[in-house]
Order: C-alpha cells, then structure tokens, then sequence
C-alpha cells in the first residue's frame, strides 16, 4: 500500500452551516483557523444546529481574506458579509449542549436579522474570541486543550477508504460531506484511523483521542437538506459499540503550523481498536 496522504482539509467557520475545502490551513489548539469560531443561538444563547434546522444545511460560506460571505444555495444573491475581525461590544453566553456555557461576542444586528429571516424565527450569530477557552472533555483530553464551538472536539479525521467501505453496504453512495471531516486522508485501510494514538501530518504533529459517535445530523443531505435513513442504517450493522454507531476518530493537536493537502500522513504509535474491523 502506498503512503497514506492528506487528500482534504475542511473547515466550517459558523457551525452547521456549510463547509470549506481549503489547500492549505493554519493549525491552532482550537481547531484549524476560522473553523466554528462562530455559532448561531436563539436569543437565551442556545445553539442551533441542522438537527433541528435543517435548512441550515443549505446555507453556503466562502472565505475571503477580510470577511465570511454567507448566503443560501438557492438564493445565491442574498449574501450576508461577516468581517472576520470585527464583533460588537456586547456579551452573550453561549450554550453548546446544555451545561457548556462559552463567552462570546454578538457580530452584528445586521447578522441577526439576516440569520432570523433565513430561519424563520429569531436568532444571533455569536463569535468565539481568542480570550475564550472551552475545554475538551477531561475524560480524553489533557490539562490546557481547549476546542472551538464544535460538538466536542477540534479536529476529525476520517479516511476515504473507511467511506468506500460504508458505500459497500449503503443503499446508494454517499459523499464525504455528510460527515463533516476536517482531515480526510487517502491510503489506508478502512477505520484504520481508528487505531491512530499518535501521528504526524507533514511535521506536524496530532493525537486520536477516541472514535466519533455519529448522531442523526449525518442522515442529513447536504444537496437537498432532507432526512433519510443512511448512513445510519448500514453504518449500524458494522460500525456498533455500546449502543453508539461510530465513524472517524476525534483529534487533537500537538503542534501547531501550517498544513498543506498532499503531505504525507505517518502513524508514530497505535493503540487497540475499540471497534476491531477487518
């Protein structure tokens, strides 16, 4: 088999809302630079997410050097511009599940009353500021690691080999999208990633910290926004542990730096699988 490679690197700077592919990217504690530093809430500061909006999955970002531009796929001349420096003064706590309370900034009314005609109710965007540190869970995480407005973790690595393997057993294809990856690397083994304790991307350096339970935001389509039954369905036959289906591993970062999609990906140290696959 060949050497394993960085074939993707994807960021999603407001959570639940579309994703970015990038060539290269600049790796920081929080997760890669830009990605979910910001976040929509309904007015008490409770998150919204495609879960329970699932027109979210159809709102488009692009990155700019000075400003997000955001609009919805259908809409494409109805853009909001984010600038990527600039909040307003005012505070607002934000929840990310229920007990997770985050210090962050409201951007801007003008984004709120975008965002709450979109929606269809009201709402804010909210921004995470460099001064604010969430931590990752204890259970898995050392002493300073701190993680953005994502579910849990800063970083998610899957392999496409892991995804072929899944399109095997689904009821049709399925794209990577559905999974919203920020490292999707190409050359291994399906779930290999699975094994992967201690590695290095390029000279940089990451740690898997357990596998990614997967929950029903992936039976969303990205193109049409509707729900369905897969990946769930097929992933539940193979990929169950615990009453929990689990696709990719959750990641940290060691060092930070600048990645580039084609270095190559070399494993230091493994450890057990927790779900064997062969």
């Amino acid at each position: 088999m060949n050497t394993p490679v960085l074939k993707e690197i994807r960021i999603y700077p407001i959570k639940s809302l579309g994703g970015i592919s990038l060539s290269e990217a600049v790796v920081e504690r929080k997760g890669f630079r830009y990605d979910r530093r910001w976040m929509l809430v309904k007015p008490d500061g409770t998150f919204l997410t495609q879960r329970e909006n699932t027109v979210m999955a159809l709102v488009e970002v692009a990155l700019t050097d000075r400003q997000l531009r955001v609009y919805h796929r259908h809409r494409p001349d109805d853009v909001l511009e984010i600038p990527l420096e600039e909040t307003t003064e005012e505070q607002l706590t934000a929840y990310v599940w229920e007990n997770q309370a985050v210090d962050s900034r409201v951007v801007s009314q003008q984004a709120d009353d975008w965002f709450s005609r979109l929606l269809g109710f009201p709402c804010r965007l909210v921004y995470m500021p460099e001064t604010s540190l969430r931590p990752v869970d204890p259970a898995y995480a050392q002493p300073g690691d701190v993680v953005s407005f994502a579910d849990g973790y800063p970083y998610l690595v899957i392999s496409t080999d892991s995804l072929d393997e899944l399109n095997r057993r689904a009821e049709k294809p399925l794209e990577m999208s559905r999974f919203r990856p920020n490292l999707v690397v190409e050359g291994v083994l399906p779930h290999d990633e699975d094994t992967w304790y201690r590695f290095k991307i390029g000279d940089l350096s990451f740690y898997g910290v357990k596998p990614c339970a997967r929950c029903v935001l992936t039976t969303i389509d990205p193109e049409t926004s509707r729900k369905g039954k897969e990946p769930l369905k097929a992933l539940a036959t193979y990929r169950r542990l615990d009453n929990k289906i689990l696709f990719g591993q959750n990641v940290l970062a060691e060092t930070p730096g600048l990645l580039r999609v084609g270095e190559p990906v070399t494993i230091l140290e493994r450890r057990p699988a927790r779900l064997p696959f062969s």
